[in-house]
This record gives C-alpha cells, structure tokens and sequence, in this order.
C-alpha cells in the first residue's frame, strides 16, 4: 500500500472512531488541522519513510521532536505501524522505535508502548496485533506481543504475552476474558459450572474416603463445621 493509501485509511479512522467529528466539510477540515493522533501518524508515515527506507540518518530524529512539541505525541520513525491508526486525544502517547502496530489500533492518550530496560535483544518494544484497543493511561512494556483482538483497560501495566481477543485489566495486569468468556484469576482458564461441580465431586469423595478411615481405626466422627466459602453453581447448556 502506498504512503497516500495508509493516509486515507488513518483519516477513515479518525472520522469512524471520533463522535466529536462532524459531517461534511466542518469534518473534515477538524481532521486535517485540529486532531493530534491523525497529524502526528501522517507525519510519522513521511519520517519512516525517511529513516528506513531511506536511511537518513539524524534529520528523521530531529522532526520527530517537532512533531511532539507540536502534537504531544511521540513515535520514533522506527516504530511500524499499520493502516487505519487512531490515537484519540493523543497527549502523552509514547511510541518507541521497535514497536510494531498491526491494521485498525486504536490507542487513548498517556499510552506507552516502551521498554523495560533490561532488553538485550535488537526487539526492545511491544508488538500489537490487528485490532488491538489500548485504554488511557495503560503501559505497555517490552518485547512482548498483543494478540489481535485484544483489549487493554486503562491503566494497566502490561508485561507479559496477551492471548487474542483478550481483556486485560489492573496495574498488574490480569487477563479477566478470552472470546468474551470470563478466566479463573490466575489459570486463563474458560470457567464453568461444570468446573466448580467436578471440585465438589472430587471433595465429596475425600471427605468420604476420611470417614470409612475413621472408622476403621474407631475415631469419633468430628462436629460438623459451616463451610468458609459459599459457593454457587450456575448451569449451563
């Protein structure tokens, strides 16, 4: 796809993604000259084209900290990013220079596609897939990847592999749903009725195998105690 195809693709986004957008020329003209996330994406198309393709090196650098005093938007003109590109408000978004970002993202302001710091691989930045929503406020670290699909609550900080079409929450992020389906806390596991019942089935016959123990060996049967925990059982088809 050419520069002007990635361009129209990334205006697309900006009028889809964008109630504040009016229709018709109003529209359009707050698009080319008021929103941050689309000026900022059109100039990093012509800087990576700049420092990659045609490997000029220090001039790119130098526009790009234009760019962000002029859209407080920061992306590194090594930084690949696919097309219809949306960043919504825009201030404090920061891009670093291996990041990879597949077709359709969208992004809030304050994000951070960064490093850890203890990188010692050419790949220091995350990889976001197709479709990838990333709240405000949210970090994203190292060089991890996103599955396409996949959505990241505000202000989460994100440090290991997401599964597509996941949801992650929380400052230590938690993957909470997969396919839309719900996860047991710390497995990533799809959780069911049918789950908790086969734990009960499986309690029951420690609890009976105890007893018979108990028995032969002439123990008194222990006094009943009131469970902990209350669990509930849904059915499902």
């Amino acid at each position: 796809m050419s520069v002007w195809g990635y361009i129209k693709n990334d205006y697309d986004a900006a009028v889809r993604n964008d109630p504040a957008i009016p229709g018709g020329l109003r529209g359009t003209l707050e698009v080319l000259f008021c929103t941050p996330g689309f000026l900022a994406i059109t100039c990093h198309r012509g800087l990576h084209f700049l420092h990659v393709k045609a490997g000029i090196p220090v001039l790119p650098r130098f526009l790009s900290l234009i760019v962000r005093w002029w859209t407080g938007i920061e992306i590194h003109p090594g930084a690949r990013i696919g097309k219809g590109f949306f960043i919504d408000h825009g201030a404090g978004v920061v891009i670093g220079e291996t990041s990879i970002i597949g077709d359709n993202v969208t992004i809030f302001q304050g994000v951070t596609l960064g490093g850890t710091g203890n990188e010692r691989a050419r790949k220091r930045h995350p990889t976001l897939g197709d479709g990838v929503f990333v709240g405000s406020g949210a970090k994203i670290l190292g060089p991890i990847t996103v599955g396409s699909g996949s959505r990241i609550g505000a202000g989460s900080v994100v440090l290991k592999e997401v599964p597509p079409n996941s949801t992650v929450v929380g400052m230590r992020a938690k993957i909470v749903k997969i396919n839309g389906k719900k996860v047991c806390e710390g497995c990533g596991r799809s959780v069911s009725g049918n789950f908790f019942a086969a734990m009960l089935r499986l309690e029951e016959e420690v609890y009976t195998l105890k007893k018979e123990i108990r028995r032969l060996k002439g123990e008194p049967e222990p006094k009943p105690r009131r469970a902990a925990v209350d669990i509930e059982i849904e059915e499902r088809p």
